[in-house]
């Protein structure tokens, strides 16, 4: 038997959505068609139970949202109360009777006098009408406009609150869509409001319509004495409205009560107990108050009588807050060594941030929104476009203060090692000169910490006159914010996880599976593509295009495994990628050349190594040879281009390894990186002489 009930109610409740069309209908057909009176007394009933179950939820309602349905349900409940409505009229101008529910009501408001009956009536309708629904209209009109307007501030909150490592994807994704429901809420309230001040508005026209109406059929067509009539339609016209009305009431408050609702973590009978009684000062105020009231001739007793119990609780509350201050304490204290003590807290010390961002204690200002920081947002900025240009997406940036840093410092870390920092001056500009400088542009001499070049730090008075002398004026947080995204281009090999690449081939198998599947595990493992990937961000190739660069690994990795040869054969594949951005506006490609006897001296050096290939030169001839290049480069800079070398591929990244640490701007590019139609312009050549 309890396995038949439990069957039954667990397919009516799969079936709600039918049973929910079929009662919609049902309402349509009941203002159509009529029922009979007896129907109508426990249709009539149903409406105040619903009347009174909404309102019961809107008390108890914690969180606006977490009563969503409420305007389709008002809606729903309008038209069956309209239904109804119309229903009765039609019992009580062809039959002079609409139900028991109805006589009881109209006997019990009007009790012998329908003068009377009609004004408790009309006082409802006013209180419903003007009061209650016109403030619910006009709070959900404002909530609705304030929802949309916050919007994108509290979007910009959320990416902040990621950003700083407060809350991870899953909870910013839960927090947009809330914001995204609330919008919609407050909106479809506002409209549902309108629903309600019709049907008031269309209660008082049935009304007339009632009385009118049957006055005359009951003179008419059932012959009745003018008193009669006057007495019978009246009797049942004010039923029918209280009826009808005291639901509407009901659904009223509900919707006031949910609208002016703010978001809480209890009840609204918890929330009025909880901040009505939290301050005994203000029940001690009160209560004297009273007492001057009594003394002022007003009635002594229930004045009294009031004072006192609102003294005794505003006591009882001050001794309780006392004694449950202590509890907390105790309690605090109790559960902060026990949680120190678990084993899962140590285990959450062990990990290390991909990315850190220490500030000392005067740079505060510059990540505080409440003081105009706007930090965290431009971090927000710099992952977005560093996505657009690497082609993976950084990881989360934590932004942490650090007393041990000197007050101005900063410091930017990957997996927990310092890898650059620097010092700011808040409230001051970074300027620096396009060459020639000025000494009438006093400033602290400096140095720009993203590109190392001669700066100064000038006040805000005399920005203006140094723009107008060919200074570069930035402002603090863009100081920063520059040195931060360098930093993430120049390690970005290192920032970029297993995982990161995981989702990234994740994503293309979405759009091209036959080369995952053809690649990943038969021909290369995870590890062997993220190492590719590492050499291409390592010199700032972008791994947008991973199509490209899957397929091209595919077609080669049947050959070899070297990571350094797929290396190549990726660039060579990414080759117009890579060339267009040392292109000069001639479409020409300036270029530094090998001579042939140094390419062919590094290829005799090559040495095999379980981390690759590596050139084995004497110190000297490495010395003298980063020399030559140094010096090629220093003169194509001053002549306003780009620096880059041109060699042969099975040198080129062995070149680039090189000189990379003395010269980490250098671009090395090989013969095979070349496209068709880009004219190469030699600019010098590098030769080793045979000195020393």
């Amino acid at each position: 038997m309890a396995l038949a009930t439990s069957t039954t109610s667990g397919r009516i409740i799969r079936n709600t959505d039918i049973i929910a069309a079929i009662a919609i209908v049902g309402i349509i057909v009941v203002m159509v068609i009529g029922v009979p009176a007896e129907l109508l007394d426990i249709l009539i009933t149903v409406n105040i139970t619903g009347s009174v179950l909404i309102l019961m939820l809107a008390v108890f309602t914690k969180d606006p949202l977490d009563f969503s349905v409420l305007p389709s349900l008002l809606l729903i409940m309008t038209l069956f109360r309209l239904s109804l409505n119309l229903t009765t009229t039609k019992l009580i101008l062809q039959e002079a009777e609409a139900g028991q529910v109805i006589q009881q009501f109209g006997q019990l408001v009007i009790g012998g006098n329908p003068v009377v009956g009609f004004i408790v009536f009309a006082i409802l309708v006013v209180v419903q009408f003007i009061v209650i629904t016109k403030g619910a209209e006009r709070v959900s009109e404002v909530g609705a406009r304030f929802t949309l307007d916050a919007m994108p501030g509290k979007q910009m909150s959320i990416d902040a609150d990621l950003n700083a490592g407060i809350i991870n994807d899953q909870e910013a994704r839960i927090r947009r869509q809330k914001i995204q429901k609330e919008a919609d809420f407050y909106g479809a309230m506002d409209g549902a409001s309108k629903f309600v001040k019709g049907d008031a508005i269309a209660a008082i026209i049935i009304l007339l319509i009632n009385i009118v109406g049957g006055f005359i059929t009951g003179m008419i067509m059932h012959k009745m004495e003018i008193t009669e009539a006057l007495y019978t339609y009246t009797l049942l016209t004010i039923g029918d409205g209280l009826v009808t009305q005291i639901p509407a009431l009901l659904i009223s408050t509900a919707t006031g009560l949910v609208v002016t609702r703010a978001a809480s973590d209890s009840n609204l009978g918890q929330d009025l107990t909880k901040q009505l009684f939290s301050t005994p000062k203000a029940l001690y105020i009160t209560s004297g108050v009273l007492i001057a009231l009594a003394m002022l001739g007003l009635p002594v007793v229930p004045l009294t009588i009031l004072a006192v119990a609102t003294a005794g609780v505003g006591y009882y509350l001050q001794r309780n807050s006392a004694v449950t201050a202590k509890q907390e304490m105790a309690a605090a204290a109790k559960s902060n060594v026990d949680e120190a003590k678990k084993t899962e807290n140590i285990m959450n010390m062990l990990g290390v941030d991909y990315m850190e961002l220490e500030i000392g204690y005067a740079l505060i200002p510059l990540v505080d929104s409440g003081q105009g920081g706007d930090l965290l947002d431009r971090i927000i900025l710099i992952r977005r476009q560093l996505a657009g240009e690497l082609g993976f997406i950084v990881p989360v940036i934590r932004v942490r203060d650090n007393m041990n840093l000197m007050p101005n410092q900063y410091s930017i870390k990957i997996k927990g090692a310092e890898v650059a920092s620097g010092d700011l001056m808040t409230e001051h500009y970074l300027a620096f000169s396009g060459g020639m400088e000025d000494e009438s542009i006093q400033g602290i001499p400096t140095k720009e910490p993203a590109f190392g070049l001669d700066a100064k730090w000038i006040t805000a008075s005399v920005r203006e006159k140094a723009e107008m002398f060919g200074y570069t004026v930035v402002d603090t947080p863009t100081v920063l914010a520059t040195h931060l995204t360098e930093v993430i281009k120049s390690h970005a090999h290192e920032i970029m996880s297993r995982q990161d690449v995981k989702k990234l081939i994740d994503h293309v198998k979405e759009q091209s599976p036959a080369v995952v599947d053809e690649l990943i595990p038969d021909l290369l493992s995870l590890g062997h593509v993220q190492k590719v990937l590492g050499n291409l961000l390592r010199e700032r190739v972008s791994i947008k295009d991973m199509s490209t660069i899957l397929e091209t690994l595919a077609d080669h990795a049947v050959m070899t495994k070297d990571i350094d040869r797929l290396t190549e054969h990726v660039r060579q594949g990414l080759a117009r990628q890579i060339i267009q951005p040392f292109l000069n506006p001639q479409k020409k490609l300036p270029v530094i050349t090998l001579d042939p006897r140094i390419e062919q001296m590094i290829l005799d050096n090559l040495r095999p190594s379980d981390y690759g290939s590596y050139v084995n030169l004497d110190p000297n001839i490495l010395q003298r040879l980063l020399k030559r290049i140094g010096a090629q480069v220093e003169r194509v800079v001053l002549n306003g281009h780009t620096p880059v070398i041109l060699c042969a591929p099975v040198v080129r990244i062995n070149l680039k390894r090189m000189t990379e640490r003395q010269l980490p701007q250098l671009a090395v590019l090989s013969y095979n990186e070349l496209v068709q139609g880009v004219e190469v312009q030699a600019l010098g050549m590098v030769v080793l002489d045979n000195e020393g």
